[in-house]
């Protein structure tokens, strides 16, 4: 008899999933399947009372995920927003943040930028880089995990959240911030199938309210855009969208070629020489894909 669930933990192989009733399973697939993610809804056959196995999973709305030239990573499911969580201490990765952004926009998900620790007096500097992304559309905020992550709670509502960011930028004092005791007992659950490891090497989901959840990801340094086409990164862009068919071959590398429009824009300071950069390393990267 299978029965729907939500995968609320996954280790990659390993996952826990809960009913509409509130019931926690540990679960695994069969043949060893990967193509899982938290936050997927799922098609779950008991074993007994504490084991399902997952059959398969439910349409999704989004999928975020990341792809370099060797794997493939899931990241979330059913997604409907995500906070980029950046910290001036230790020193964030713009060109992460830069490619998450662009995963966001491709998997149609909102995203927002998260500046914690504002208590630190190297934040101001990283407010000021921020300013771009924010023209771009991005929300940015401001917060301090240990003194008002409160302030996020008007941004989260409603939504399928997920934090990502490197290590040390306090996604995790984040949510702790947010949901206090109401993690105790998934903590219990997730230390128990992860051997007691104290650092996020899962993707968690937690419930801030019955319509507001937020899933807290393992710390990345690195993200993979394979899953891309080149063909379509000008959509990804905020700031060059409006450029899409105007160069005068369709397979424009925004190189060399005669008549690139986006060349153009950027020689006439209508986009920032960074992410025509950008633009043209990622042309570079997805045209040298093998398969």
């Amino acid at each position: 008899m299978t029965d729907t669930a939500q995968i609320i933990t996954s280790y990659g192989r390993r996952f826990i999933v809960r009913t509409p009733h509130g019931q926690t399973f540990e679960a695994t697939t069969r043949k060893k399947r990967v193509d899982f993610a938290c936050g997927d809804q799922v098609h779950i056959t008991p074993v007994n009372g504490e084991q399902a196995v997952i059959e398969d999973f439910l349409p999704r709305r989004s999928l975020l995920y990341r792809q370099d030239a060797w794997k493939t990573k899931l990241i979330a499911a059913n997604v409907s927003q995500l906070l980029i969580v950046l910290a001036a201490v230790p020193t964030p990765s713009e060109p992460l943040l830069q490619r998450a952004l662009l995963a966001a926009e491709a998997a149609g998900i909102r995203a927002v930028i998260v500046l914690n620790k504002t208590d630190l007096p190297e934040t101001a500097q990283w407010r000021g880089k921020l300013a771009f992304y924010e023209g771009l559309g991005y929300p940015v905020l401001a917060v301090s995990a240990v003194r008002d992550a409160a302030a996020l709670l008007p941004v989260l509502s409603g939504h399928t959240n997920i934090l990502l960011g490197q290590s040390g930028m306090g996604k995790s004092t984040l949510i702790n911030a947010l949901l206090g005791q109401s993690i105790a007992r998934t903590n219990d659950i997730s230390s128990a199938l992860d051997s007691g490891k104290h650092t996020t090497t899962h993707a968690q989901l937690y419930d801030l309210n019955n319509h507001t959840h937020i899933i807290d990801s393992p710390g990345l340094q690195e993200f993979g855009l394979h899953h891309l086409q080149v063909a379509s990164l000008l959509h990804y862009f905020p700031d060059m969208r409006h450029l899409i068919g105007q160069c005068k071959f369709h397979n424009c590398t925004h190189r060399q070629e005669p008549g690139c429009a986006v060349k153009a824009a950027a020689e006439a300071g209508q986009i920032r020489p960074d992410r025509l950069q950008l633009l043209q390393q990622l042309t570079d990267e997805l045209s040298a894909k093998k398969w």
